[in-house]
């Protein structure tokens, strides 16, 4: 041993203290580090199999639904206003205020980030306090000698000021391994946020375009019911003046009859599309009402972009990734039990059997000193740990890769699905002509009494259905593209996902006040 001078020494421990104090403060992160791993076995591919533009068929069709540009904008916000539906706009924005789903979803959020604070103070030492007063008596019959007292024993009073401190270094970075996981938990419950947000708004569009697609069905069979209201006025009028025969005018009324019943049968549908979309923008479904307005559009052109920019663009793909981000930081977390402990404590305070004495500087009293602690045997628990959340991270990296791929599975499903769609609406359109002609040449020859009054209704009712299909597949179009627009993350970037640093802030008061 080497054998300083005194002041020498005294130097030297005082050049050491700010390396002790780097140690204790900053210490070392233990666990694996966290790295994005591939998404996929293989790279995306440079467009999407079932967009419009592999299809040279679709291509040279002017009327076939088309794709945006790749050099068009991706969609960025209100995503919805590419329809141009002042009234849909109208809707997206209650929701966004009052859908009782997006509120929970951010309340969770709000809860996630209260618990990055919570961490945070492990970092910290704790001080406590705990003033005490007491008064005792002591018995007489306690003295030295053995003897029974015969006076009252000793009266004595005893008042404490104490001050606890303890403090636990965060040397293998646990708190901060802890602190980082609560981070990631709450960047996911973010993201969780905004996906709960995108599928509320998917459901209020697709809503909104099946409550007009029933509409455009009333008008529809109202049409219909007036044009056999004048089959059956003209048949009953031959019938009256003996040129008609009573079977023509039973099936006229037949006909007539199906479609008021069927007509009443579509306010089922439009009610509870009324009430779903109430609901999603928080109103009471009986004070709710949405004015009668047919509708049938085609569905607009939608840039999708190129599949390596879906990954950005999702955010249940988001949440995803930060999943796996915060099950490795609790690998880091486990893995620091195998690690001794330090624990630096501390007590001070005064302490009187008077109180006008209490803060006397005679009446103080200390101590402190250091703990250390590690686990020797805990037959295999540790160890087990570990294991355990290795394992969660291997199951939320399959659940991260299962998530993508669903995730190009679904925008090739719309895309083939708007695309093949306006293909059959064109068909569709071209027999509904026919169906019209059908009914228009049917009906000349029921009058000039070529046919029998059945061909008539044979006609009509192809006409009505030729019209009901078309209609149903304009709405099947038009939610099939909300899909899609969904599918590719709606307005949605990564750029808007708060960062650790964003989510690590306070809250606001309004963010903590009680809901009244």
């Amino acid at each position: 041993m080497i054998n300083l001078p005194r002041k020498a020494a005294c130097y030297t421990a005082l050049a050491a203290l700010p390396t002790l104090a780097a140690l204790l403060l900053g210490g070392c992160r233990i666990g694996p580090k966290y790295t994005v791993p591939p998404a996929t076995a293989q790279a995306p591919p440079a467009s999407y199999k079932e967009s419009p533009t592999q299809f040279t068929d679709t291509d040279t069709n002017s009327n076939a639904w088309k794709v945006a540009q790749p050099g068009d904008a991706m969609l960025r916000g209100k995503w919805w206003e590419i329809y141009n539906e002042p009234e849909l706009n109208t809707l997206e924005e209650q929701l966004n205020i009052n859908n009782q789903n997006i509120k929970q979803f951010f309340e969770n959020f709000m809860a996630a980030r209260t618990l990055i604070t919570q961490a945070r103070a492990q970092l910290y030492p704790t001080a406590s306090v705990g003033p005490t007063y007491s008064r005792s008596r002591s018995s007489a019959n306690t003295s030295n000698t053995g003897t029974t007292g015969t006076s009252g024993g000793k009266e004595t009073s005893l008042t404490e000021l104490p001050l606890d401190v303890s403090w636990e270094p965060d040397l293998w970075g646990k708190v901060r391994n802890t602190i980082r996981e609560q981070q990631y938990s709450a960047q996911l419950s973010a993201a969780d946020l905004e996906n709960e947000r995108l599928t509320e708004q998917a459901s209020l569009a697709e809503y909104f375009f099946e409550l007009r697609g029933q509409d455009a069905l009333v008008q529809i069979y109202d049409e219909t019911i007036a044009a056999d209201k004048k089959s059956l006025d003209y048949t009953q009028a031959q019938y009256d003046t003996g040129v008609g025969d009573r079977i023509s005018v039973v099936e006229a009324q037949n006909t007539l009859q199906n479609a008021q019943a069927a007509a009443i049968n579509l306010g089922v549908a439009r009610a509870q599309y009324e009430h779903a979309i109430a609901m999603l923008i928080g109103t009471p479904a009986s004070g709710f009402s949405i004015p009668v307005r047919p509708l049938l559009k085609t569905a607009p052109a939608i840039p999708i972009g190129v599949p390596s920019q879906l990954l950005e663009r999702r955010p249940d793909i988001a949440a995803s990734e930060r999943t796996m981000a915060s099950a490795n930081a609790q690998i880091g977390v486990a893995t620091a039990a195998f690690y001794p402990t330090l624990t630096l404590s501390a007590s001070g305070g005064f302490e009187s059997s008077t109180f006008k004495h209490l803060l006397d500087w005679p009446s103080r009293f200390w101590s402190i000193g250091p703990s250390v602690s590690e686990t020797v045997f805990d037959a295999g628990l540790r160890r087990a740990t570990v294991n355990q959340y290795i394992s969660t991270y291997n199951a939320d990296v399959a659940g991260y890769r299962q998530t993508i791929l669903t995730a190009f599975q679904q925008v090739e499903d719309y895309l083939a699905a708007v695309r093949i769609l306006q293909q059959q609406i064109q068909q569709q359109e071209l027999a509904m002509k026919s169906a019209q002609e059908f009914v228009d040449l049917e009906m000349s020859r029921y009058q000039t009494g070529i046919d029998p009054y059945v061909d008539v209704v044979t006609a009509q009712t192809t006409l009505l259905t030729d019209r009901q299909t078309l209609a149903t597949l304009h709405v099947q179009q038009m939610t099939a593209s909300v899909q899609l627009i969904a599918a590719l993350g709606g307005g949605w970037d990564a750029s808007q996902l708060p960062t650790p640093a964003q989510v690590s802030k306070k809250l606001t008061k309004a963010e903590t006040q009680i809901t009244k």
